[in-house]
């Protein structure tokens, strides 16, 4: 792995470590959505979903937007990389378990096979 994908990695990872910010995660899966809708949707005080957001976006996970009306009103949506990033990565660790479990049953297999032919009949 490259330093600089162990470093979004780890961007990432400790994002998402915070129940707040995957609760963020989960209100914009649906949709994207204002700073304001979200705080009331989270129960969180503006200032405290601010630092949260601040989080998600220099993470990369997020991305905001401004209404055209209105510069103040800022729309947040996913962004797809970081969350890709991510899918490869644990796709990496489930094909070394699967690897893992795959030798260990043929390991198993071959003592099982051993053993028959070790016995007397």
């Amino acid at each position: 792995m490259t330093a600089a994908r162990a470093a979004r990695l780890d961007s990432t990872l400790r994002a998402l470590a915070d129940p707040s910010r995957r609760g963020v995660i989960e209100l914009l899966r649906r949709e994207p959505q204002r700073a304001g809708d979200l705080a009331r949707a989270l129960a969180m005080t503006p200032p405290a979903l601010s630092r949260h957001l601040r989080v998600l976006r220099k993470s990369g996970l997020v991305e905001e937007s401004h209404e055209t009306e209105d510069a103040r009103v800022r729309v947040y949506c996913l962004r797809r990389e970081r969350f890709t990033e991510l899918s490869a990565w644990l796709g990496e660790l489930d094909a070394f378990w699967t690897e893992q479990l795959g030798a260990f049953a043929a390991h198993v297999g071959q003592q099982a096979t051993s053993r028959r032919k070790e016995r007397p009949q």
